[in-house]
């Protein structure tokens, strides 16, 4: 073949040099394709020990572990020649359409992570019609969430601490600032062995040590924002100071039954979901206590370690409580394929944490709003292939978990 210098015309077309933006979280959003990409990004913006909050779990970190090696189990059974060239992904969770099937989870001291924590979190979810759940152990108020996203679908989350009446005001407090429904977590009596957060001394808010002050110099944007801002604060205690741990311990009743959960339901006048379900006899039982919805969850495996792995759970749950109940799942989500086998082996919708706050501690609010549109777009995208074109076309025939 005889080769011949290329001519500019020809050459020119194949120069597409790339637009570089002005704006750092611009630039660091354009290299997140996908939740490891955020968590990826987040390790090097954040503290080490504050990463490990986010990134770990109990003991040996079994449980976490488990969970996200079941969505490595997961096979799909895809059909193909289905018309796939639109893709509804709303599903209805009570009573309310939703755009896509997950939802934001409830998470503690999210101030910590980035200064604007739940406030972020709020204003992204309200902008791209995601549900949000704010926690008992929040770092911004019940009303300063509400006001932050207005038009949002919010849920309450409750622990039920020692002083009864205190857990009773939350709600009261919960329903006069709009909330829609209210998840009552039920697996933490007391607060999970996490290991890192010993062993990196994390405290709340973060206290100044050599070795803080040391890493302060690798993080400076962190650490500008935490001291030029409200030091971050569980906003329902006001200025008690501790580990995760040591405040769940103090502060969390470890003796409730399923008769605080009669009046709980007898306080709260709207759809009631209790979080944590680990085993078909307690969500039997939680049906029977008047939960309108049940998340099978371990918590991310932030408590009991080699607790119950919630995907393979999932299907038991479901058939257990049939039509008495909407069933959701966390626990190892990670991507929207993820959220897709859960759907099609029962679960109603999903609850997604750690994903969102990869985001966070990454890009503030528009890291939380790149985390949703990963997990959105890589849904439809395995409804396609799956050869589903609606959620609710989802079932068991398309995904088994390999043993």
């Amino acid at each position: 073949m005889r080769r011949q210098l290329p001519r500019w015309s020809e050459f020119k077309p194949l120069l597409r040099p790339r637009r570089i933006s002005l704006k750092p979280v611009n630039r660091r959003l354009a290299a997140a394709h996908t939740i490891a990409d955020l968590r990826a990004i987040s390790a090097r913006r954040i503290p080490r020990a504050v990463f490990d909050y986010v990134d770990g779990a109990a003991e040996e970190e079994v449980s976490m572990r488990r969970a996200r090696e079941a969505f490595d189990q997961v096979e799909f059974r895809p059909n193909v020649l289905r018309d796939v060239g639109t893709v509804d992904t709303e599903v209805s969770v009570l009573g309310r359409t939703w755009p896509v099937p997950f939802a934001l989870a409830p998470t503690g001291f999210t101030r910590m992570l980035q200064h604007e924590g739940e406030r972020a979190v709020a204003r992204a979810a309200q902008r791209t019609g995601v549900t949000f759940a704010l926690s008992t152990m929040a770092s911004t108020t019940i009303e300063t969430a509400a006001a932050e996203a207005p038009a949002a679908n919010r849920w309450f989350q409750l622990y039920v601490w020692r002083d009864h009446g205190f857990a009773k005001e939350l709600i009261e407090r919960a329903h006069a600032a709009g909330y829609q429904a209210l998840i009552l977590t039920v697996d933490t009596p007391v607060g999970g062995a996490r290991l890192r957060d010993v062993r990196n001394g994390l405290s709340i808010p973060p206290q100044l040590t050599a070795r803080t002050v040391l890493d302060a110099a690798r993080h400076p944007s962190w650490w500008f924002n935490l001291l030029t801002t409200e030091p971050p604060t569980v906003a329902a205690l006001g200025d008690r100071q501790g580990t995760a741990a040591q405040l769940v311990d103090q502060l969390f009743d470890p003796s409730i039954t399923f008769a605080d959960l009669d009046w709980i339901r007898g306080a709260w006048p709207g759809p009631l979901i209790v979080k944590g379900i680990q085993t078909v006899a307690d969500a039997r039982a939680a049906v029977d206590h008047g939960a309108d919805a049940l998340v099978v969850s371990n918590h991310g495996g932030r408590q009991l370690d080699r607790a119950p792995t919630p995907l393979r759970l999932l299907p038991s749950v479901v058939d257990a409580v049939g039509d008495r109940a909407e069933v959701l799942m966390d626990s190892g989500l990670r991507s929207g394929s993820d959220i897709a086998a859960a759907i099609a082996m029962g679960a109603r919708a999903c609850l997604v944490g750690r994903a969102f706050l990869y985001g966070l501690m990454a890009a503030g609010e528009f890291g939380v709003q790149r985390a949703i549109s990963i997990l959105h777009t890589e849904l439809a995208r395995t409804m396609r292939l799956l050869g589903v074109s609606a959620v609710s076309e989802l079932n068991r025939e398309h995904a088994i978990l390999r043993d």
